[in-house]
């Protein structure tokens, strides 16, 4: 199972478990963003995922579960029926499954740092807009300053 979950590093992540059908703690963690692990179930039945978030603020989780077995021999049809290939076969669905979930674990990666480099670039562009109309009343008002300074009226009043 892949999750993300996508906030700010102030953030301070989220709990996880998984419950086995049994009632008991199979999974946690705490304080997690972005984890991956792997579960192997020890009992038949419906486990259960609880994400809890220990802060008020609403937060978006993604998450993705695969459920695959990879067959040994014995598990399959008699030996004599069955061809070793059968087992690459299933081994190489686990491997192509597990290169997906990575591929979706890195796009959505990716998304969260577009967001981060989209925000950041605003603030850029705001904090430079506002520098040039610094720059520029500190001019204007270093022209009227001088304007006034040589002025003829300005200049009799002087003692």
């Amino acid at each position: 199972m892949d999750h993300d979950i996508f906030w700010g590093s102030d953030h301070p992540g989220i709990d996880f478990s998984v419950t086995a059908p049994d009632g008991t703690m199979a999974y946690a963690l705490k304080g997690v963003s972005g984890e991956k692990f792997e579960l192997k179930a020890l009992h038949y039945g419906i486990y259960k995922f609880c994400f809890h978030n220990p802060v008020s603020t609403p937060e978006t989780v993604s998450f993705y579960i695969h459920v695959g077995h990879i067959p040994n021999e014995h598990d399959l049809a008699k030996d004599e029926h069955l061809d070793p290939i059968n087992v690459k076969i299933a081994e190489l669905r686990e491997a192509l499954e597990s290169v997906i979930s990575e591929q979706k674990y890195l796009k959505a990666r990716d998304a969260r740092h577009r967001y981060t480099n989209e925000g950041t670039r605003k603030r850029v562009v705001l904090f430079t807009m506002g520098e040039y109309i610094l720059i520029a009343a500190t001019s204007l008002m270093q022209v009227v300053y001088i304007r006034r300074l040589f002025s003829k009226s300005f200049a009799y009043n002087r003692v």
